[in-house]
């Protein structure tokens, strides 16, 4: 259920980011303030980075704590529903990860876009200095 509302505030942040671009253009503050954009971009994509690992990590302590679950269900002598339903957390919690884990991918690829964008804004600004 956390990873859920994670998600939804990110999308919401992303769309905020995303209607706030046209209204810096129109104002005539994009050229000024394309290297602020840059770097709220890359303090944005540090957060999401963070926010990814933290969910990788408590996926992984929750698929350790299924497998153990698991473990002692078979010890026990548990039925084949409570074995099923154990397997079932697992995939679960497999699949979190999976998941996590192309989202820190996608939140690297923005950092790198960020930051080239970065490079070349301020190359830009030096260009205009002279």
């Amino acid at each position: 259920m956390k990873r859920r509302h994670w998600i939804m505030f990110a999308s919401l942040a992303l769309t905020l980011v995303a209607v706030q671009q046209p209204a810096l253009a129109q104002s005539g503050n994009a050229g000024g303030g394309e290297v602020q954009e840059d770097r709220r971009d890359l303090r944005q994509d540090r957060q999401d980075i963070r926010e990814d690992r933290r969910d990788i990590h408590e996926d992984r302590r929750d698929l350790q704590g299924d497998r153990r679950d698991i473990r002692q269900d078979v010890q026990s002598g548990a039925g084949p529903g409570q074995l099923a339903q154990d397997r079932r957390d697992i995939r679960q919690d497999r699949q979190d990860l999976r998941k996590d884990h192309r989202d820190l991918r996608h939140d690297r690829q923005d950092r790198r876009g960020d930051r080239q964008d970065l490079r070349h804004d301020m190359a830009g600004r030096k260009g205009h200095s002279r």
